[in-house]
């Protein structure tokens, strides 16, 4: 039995030395850029051996295959490459150099000047429709929502995007890559406009408040593309009530899910509200509006897109104030306004060549009257009645080039045709912009990109052209960092509205310079971003026609002698993650900015420019009460204000400044609460959320600036209609079910 047994442990020690010498040792390094990497898969094709390199790209593993076999590497962030071994009784050293995998969703993102919204794989993603209905303040206006963003300042008295000591005409909002003039409603001198469209309608954003695509331009300071809704989920229909406003909708799905058509019609008045609320405005004419528009959506056969929106609205109201001039008791101006916009879009795919084509319609007419009251008479009304009709059309040609890398090109025209009427002032301006642009994005990595673009425009009116190169560069220095810098040289044409008599004029211009850093992880973004901006070129006037009742005058364009700059720091935090079930974000601004341009007599820091604005923003929505709270709070750094006059110096008629100072500082705390009775109710029929919100609750004495009698000896200060208002209002929707998106606050 011994014997036997020791002749059994001898087999078992001859077999396994048999077998441990049959196998072969198979190891090697993996490298990408000549530095080793971890965690590839080393296998040998069709077995189960293989092996993972650790942290300095090496691997080892062993096998008991023989003859020719190949021999695979393969991550997700790499492009997998086979290499062909012959395994005889050696043991084998492989080396391997990978190449980075070109991935569309991992690839680093240009994003200096821009924040979007329109495409949730971007990590500047950062503000949806439904962000706008729920941030406190913002009344439900793509406008509004932006001034809780870095970049834009907060100008309460006038309409526009005021971008980083840019006016508000100096930047353009698009829609479905067409030009959208007039975006404001008609108002009167103080009081800003509002948005004429509906949230609703768009389904993304991307705001660039500088060092835009080539693909726009006419833009000293920034744009705002918006990027209409596409087909709907379902058939709907939607009723909206409220003190201020009455509203009703539908939009109708086609059977074959190809096709789509709806309309919305509203009417607003602001009367009720008069009687409730203490206004610091005196509405002689209370505020009241009529919209309606008209939409349909086609899917071709052949895999197209056609899009057509339109939409009328017509609003007037009247002020009066205390006249500053002592032969007046009162001042009053009325206003009547109608616009009418309609915007028709057509995308298709020819094999390798995407098409994106479009032309919008605009007419807009203002009406405003100025008059006088002494001892209850009203004296005959001056007219300042602008007309003008607007058509733009644009064709872009795109071809990508690999995953992460394409090149576009198209053209553009607009044409302008205004006229004006006020006094002794009769104009009638008419311009066509001609445009060709190109523009490439370079994908050299998912680490590196690059965006590089030409435009040139010229001008009829101006009998003029221009070349304008456009330039960034995003690089992505860690898993969740990435940086951009962006380079732009930018042209636009003087204001119409300056433009009331003989001068030689020429584009207006601006060179953007910025850098970014940004940081995007799941649930929280931040951002930092640094600026300069430098004008040349840009437009200075001279008063001329002064209206004696109500101190109106006009500014007629004299030269392109102005300039300026406009340099700063941007900082943007938000964070869906932390707190459970609240959204909030921070945002800080620092502007420095001056200018030599209109009738200022000396470089100026602007009247619509704060050195510091702060925002906060918080959503939190409670599901146990069904209800949604949302905060805002706004500060900005009191802006200067001016009052210039002119004098005659030796037989030349000069500027100068004849009051000048600082506003208060701008405080604003406001308050909204959605209540949506019907969540978790599986069978309901209709959706409902009952909204209340406050504007101002601490009911801050907020001033936007002051106006001057003739000889500047009187002054009133410019400030909003009313200090707190309380809106409340409730919306019903049939067919569509909305809720969920105001609890996930995400579209």
């Amino acid at each position: 039995m011994k014997a036997q047994g020791k002749k059994l442990l001898l087999l078992i020690t001859f077999l396994t030395f048999i077998a441990g010498y049959s196998q072969v040792k198979i190891s090697g390094k993996v490298t990408f850029k000549s530095k080793g990497i971890n965690e590839i898969n080393v296998t040998l094709k069709d077995t189960y051996d293989g092996a993972t390199t650790d942290a300095q790209g090496n691997f080892s593993f062993e096998t008991g295959e023989k003859g020719n076999h190949i021999l695979t590497f393969t991550h997700p962030k790499y492009q997998s490459i086979e290499k062909a071994v012959v395994i005889e009784n050696q043991d084998i050293s492989v080396n391997a150099e990978l190449k980075e995998q070109i991935s569309e969703i991992d690839a680093v993102v240009v994003s200096a000047g821009s924040i979007e919204a329109s495409d949730k794989k971007r990590a500047t993603a950062l503000l949806t429709p439904i962000d706008i209905y729920t941030t406190a303040g913002a009344d439900g206006q793509i406008s509004s929502a932006l001034n809780y963003l870095p970049g834009v300042q907060k100008v309460g008295e006038s309409e526009g995007l005021f971008i980083r000591g840019g006016t508000g005409t100096e930047s353009k909002i698009f829609m479905d890559g067409s030009l959208i003039n007039n975006y404001f409603s008609n108002s009167v001198p103080g009081i800003a406009g509002r948005d004429r469209f509906n949230t609703s309608l768009f389904k993304g954003n991307i705001f660039s408040s500088g060092g835009y695509s080539a693909l726009y331009g006419q833009a000293l300071s920034g744009a705002l593309m918006l990027e209409s809704v596409d087909l709907p989920d379902q058939s709907s229909y939607d009723f909206g009530i409220s003190p201020i406003f009455l509203s009703a909708g539908f939009q109708k799905l086609g059977a074959d899910k190809n096709h789509s058509f709806g309309a919305t019609l509203g009417y607003s008045l602001l009367s009720v509200m008069q009687k409730v609320f203490n206004f610091n405005t005196d509405f002689i004419d209370a505020p009241q509006g009529l919209n309606g528009d008209f939409n349909f959506r086609i899917k071709t056969k052949s895999g197209g897109f056609l899009k057509y929106y339109g939409m009328y609205d017509s609003n007037k109201m009247g002020v009066k104030t205390q006249s500053l001039e002592p032969e007046y008791d009162f001042a009053l101006v009325r206003l009547k306004g109608k616009n009418t916009y309609h915007n028709l879009s057509f995308k298709q795919k020819f094999g390798k060549y995407l098409l994106n084509a479009g032309t919008s319609y605009s007419y807009n007419r203002s009406d405003l009257n100025f008059s006088t009251e002494t001892n209850d008479q009203e004296s005959d009304p001056s007219q300042l009645l602008t007309e003008g009709n607007y058509i733009n059309f644009k064709a872009v040609i795109e071809r990508k080039i690999n995953k992460i890398s394409a090149v576009r090109a198209g053209f553009e025209l607009n044409n302008t045709d205004e006229k004006l009427n006020f006094t002794e002032v009769r104009k009638h301006y008419k311009d066509l912009i001609s445009s060709v642009f190109a523009e490439t994005d370079l994908g050299f990595s998912n680490a590196l990109s690059a965006k590089i673009g030409v435009r040139a425009e010229h001008s009829s009116f101006l009998g003029k052209s221009n070349f304008a190169p456009r330039f960034a560069l995003a690089y992505r220095l860690a898993k969740d960092w990435t940086t951009s810098l962006a380079y732009g040289l930018f042209y636009q044409n003087p204001e119409s509205r300056y433009i009331n008599g003989p001068a030689d004029l020429d584009f207006q211009k601006s060179q953007h310079y910025i850098f970014q850093v940004q940081r995007a992880s799941e649930g929280r973004s931040l951002r930092f971003e640094a600026f300069y901006k430098k004008y040349d070129q840009l437009i200075k006037t001279f008063n001329i026609t002064p209206d004696s009742q109500q101190n109106q005058q006009i500014q007629s364009a004299l030269n392109n002698d102005g300039y300026g700059y406009a340099k700063g720091l941007e900082l943007f935090w938000r964070d869906k993650k932390t707190f459970k079930n609240i959204d909030y974000w921070l945002s800080y601004s620092f502007l420095d900015s001056e200018r030599d341009f209109t009738n200022y007599p000396v470089s100026l820091k602007p009247n619509f420019a704060s050195a510091h604005t702060l925002s906060a923003v918080a959503k939190r929505f409670i599901p146990e009460w069904k209800l949604g709270v949302n905060l805002s709070y706004t500060y900005a750094k009191g802006r200067p204000y001016y009052d210039i006059a002119t004098k005659t110096e030796n037989s030349n008629v000069v500027n100068y400044i004849r009051n000048e100072g600082t506003l208060k500082d701008y405080n604003a705390l406001n308050i909204s609460f959605n209540y949506l009775p019907n969540l978790g109710k599986k069978d309901a029929k209709a959706f409902m959320v009952f909204v209340l919100s406050v504007s101002n609750v601490l009911g801050s004495k907020n001033v936007y600036g002051y106006n001057f009698s003739m000889d500047g000896s009187r002054s009133s200060s410019v400030v909003p209609p009313v200090n707190t208002f309380v809106f409340v209002g409730a919306f019903i929707s049939f067919g569509v079910d909305r809720t969920e998106d105001a609890i996930n606050n995400n579209l």
